[in-house]
């Protein structure tokens, strides 16, 4: 990802600086959804990148072990979590490992953010 192609200075400054070893499924996570929705503007919020669209947001962050989206709410999820509960961590984050990420397909990820930012 380049700021200049679709966030700021600070998204790109987040991107940068992610571990070599979560960068991949970090742009795996942000070419599904900007591909989803290619409209979405993208900003640094709550200190990371935020995905939105007509007002609904999807947060992008890493943690110490991998990705974490926040955001979705539970009734926009597209059944994501009925397909992966082991993936939930507390109210309104996912969690995704890269050992976790082998098994979900960019269909099953492409569900959950389509539900999450569709207006």
């Amino acid at each position: 990802m380049r700021a200049d192609d679709r966030g700021d200075d600070a998204v790109q400054a987040y991107v940068d600086a992610i571990d070599a070893e979560h960068r991949p499924l970090f742009d795996r996570l942000h070419g599904l959804i900007v591909a989803a929705c290619p409209e979405a503007t993208i900003r640094i919020s709550y200190g990371i990148p935020t995905y939105e669209v007509a007002g609904r947001r999807l947060y992008l962050g890493i943690w110490q072990h991998g990705v974490s989206l926040y955001g979705w709410g539970a009734d926009r999820d597209g059944g994501f979590l009925e397909r992966h509960p082991d993936l939930r961590h507390g109210k309104g984050t996912i969690r995704i490992r890269p050992a976790d990420a082998v098994d979900l397909t960019d269909d099953d990820l492409t569900s959950l953010i389509h539900a999450a930012l569709a207006p």
